[in-house]
């Protein structure tokens, strides 16, 4: 469990009332084992309703201003891949919010805290904090940089309804061999207005597979998609 001080300061913001990121980090199996310790912290599962809906706001608006002539059952599928568990789970890995999440002993020893499911809730909760206590201007401040990196995703040409590979790739392999696996680019070939990058991700010292795109985010899912498939042969198209 990590202070929860860090993270605070990682998201840059000035909290009125840091109750709200308590609450929004504390699970119900905790509050069980614990109740004297969360008396007065908000309901997480209430945050979660409004995280939820503030997402889907928010990721509507960004869409619609990034995509000026996507149609609207484009844009449906395009919102539908940026909110999906898979894909909110991953922003909360790249935050590390599995390790700031107060769970009760049970859950923890199952490893709950970093299942897919609660850190795609505690991505949300964290959302409703941000959006309570700074209101709508500094949620969106806070999603711009995750949503950009999938958008960048979508203008290359990759296909919404596709899964998020690196992020298979990271729960299996962390899951398996209790690691990390690394991602290096390899090259950068073409012209500078259509380049061509080609991703390596590794398991240790292992190469896991190789994949190119036209930019690094879509070269590393690339490879991370040829990762699957050579480890779990028969279950990746």
């Amino acid at each position: 469990m990590q202070p929860l001080e860090k993270l605070i300061a990682r998201l840059g913001f000035i909290f009125s009332d840091s109750k709200l990121v308590q609450g929004a980090l504390t699970h119900k199996s905790y509050g069980n084992e614990h109740p004297d310790r969360v008396y007065g912290l908000p309901d997480r599962e209430r945050l979660e309703f409004l995280g939820d809906s503030v997402i889907n706001y928010l990721a509507a608006d960004f869409l619609f201003q990034r995509f000026p002539t996507t149609s609207e059952g484009q844009l449906t599928k395009l919102r539908s891949s940026l909110i999906k568990t898979s894909t909110l789970a991953s922003f909360a890995r790249e935050l590390e919010l599995g390790s700031y999440t107060l769970v009760g002993k049970g859950e923890r020893a199952s490893g709950a805290n970093q299942r897919e499911s609660m850190l795609a809730d505690t991505f949300e909760t964290l959302l409703a904090a941000i959006y309570i206590d700074r209101g709508l201007e500094a949620a969106h401040e806070f999603l711009l940089p995750f949503f950009e990196e999938k958008a960048t995703l979508f203008a290359d040409g990759a296909d919404p309804t596709d899964d998020d590979h690196k992020s298979q790739l990271l729960a299996f392999v962390q899951r398996t061999y209790d690691i990390t696996p690394a991602y290096k680019i390899t090259s950068s070939d073409g012209p500078e207005h259509r380049p061509e990058f080609t991703a390596e991700v590794y398991k240790r010292q292992e190469l896991l597979g190789s994949g190119h795109g036209p930019s690094k985010q879509a070269a590393e899912q690339m490879a991370a998609k040829m990762a699957l498939a050579a480890l779990l042969p028969g279950q990746q198209e």
